[in-house]
């Protein structure tokens, strides 16, 4: 039995229509990277448990730190499903301050964000390139999670005019790893690095843009199914003003939202989904 099992968290509410058969329900994905004491990720809780119904075409996932993921399984609303924000390239064994897919699993973690752009530069140390993250991605849907695949392009290669050049090289490794079948559990989270905490943010316009070049990218290299079926997210500085532009758009399925996802204004973003 998972630790989820034996928690007693709170109902969640929804509001209007679940998405039409055959339709991308909307996916929102808070990431609170290496932030929160255990009083803020309390209030935290409280503030999302406090904030009304969610709308039934949308699913709600927050990507806890690895210690506050307990805390979250015990507290949190049921309608907000809880992720990692990584997990190891192993299984378990003598892996030294890894955690692994299995683990995550096992406690009932349900998501796991892979490949940020945080953690592709790497932070001081060696970051992870694509292949890398792809055969995370590959292991990590094995043990039964579902990932949340990101990728994107610096600001010199916006300008440079390679932005596609670049989301393409990041999911070729992925495409040549994973089966058809496992796209099923897969999002892209597009995230322009240049917009990621920044204040700066695409237009609604420049958004669609990419993510519809995306969702055809997918169709040449994957099949026309799976691109026509995955959601691919938004992740630059998306927040409560900018939402209901940028889900407006027909490619962008939701967003994977930072420093506006360690605030009650979180759900402004959950209430502008269409």
């Amino acid at each position: 039995m998972a630790f989820a099992d034996a928690c007693s968290r709170p109902e969640g509410s929804s509001k209007g229509a679940a998405a039409a058969e055959g339709a991308r329900a909307y996916l929102i994905g808070g990431n609170w990277k290496s932030n929160g004491t255990i009083a803020s990720v309390e209030k935290l809780i409280a503030d999302f448990n406090a904030a009304g119904p969610i709308p039934a075409n949308a699913e709600v996932v927050v990507g806890a730190p690895f210690i506050h993921i307990p805390l979250c399984l015990m507290s949190l609303r049921k309608d907000i499903e809880v992720a990692a924000q990584n997990c190891s390239l192993t299984g378990t064994g003598a892996y030294t301050g890894e955690v692994t897919a299995s683990q995550l699993k096992d406690m009932g973690v349900t998501w796991v964000i892979l490949g940020h752009s945080e953690r592709r530069e790497g932070f001081g140390m060696a970051g992870e390139d694509s292949e890398l993250v792809a055969k995370k991605t590959k292991l990590a849907l094995a043990e039964g999670l579902k990932v949340m695949l990101c990728i994107g392009e610096k600001k010199e290669e916006r300008e440079a005019g390679t932005t596609m050049d670049v989301c393409a090289s990041q999911l070729k490794a992925a495409a040549d790893v994973l089966s058809k079948e496992d796209w099923a559990n897969v999002s892209i989270a597009y995230e322009p690095v240049w917009a990621i905490g920044t204040g700066l943010t695409a237009t609604p316009e420049m958004a669609q843009e990419t993510h519809a070049d995306i969702r055809q990218w997918m169709s040449d290299n994957v099949c026309p199914h799976v691109a026509s079926a995955i959601r691919i997210q938004y992740g630059g500085s998306m927040k409560g003003a900018n939402a209901a532009g940028l889900m407006a758009q027909a490619d962008i399925d939701g967003g994977l939202i930072g420093g506006a996802s360690l605030t009650k204004g979180f759900f402004d973003i959950v209430h502008a989904v269409p």
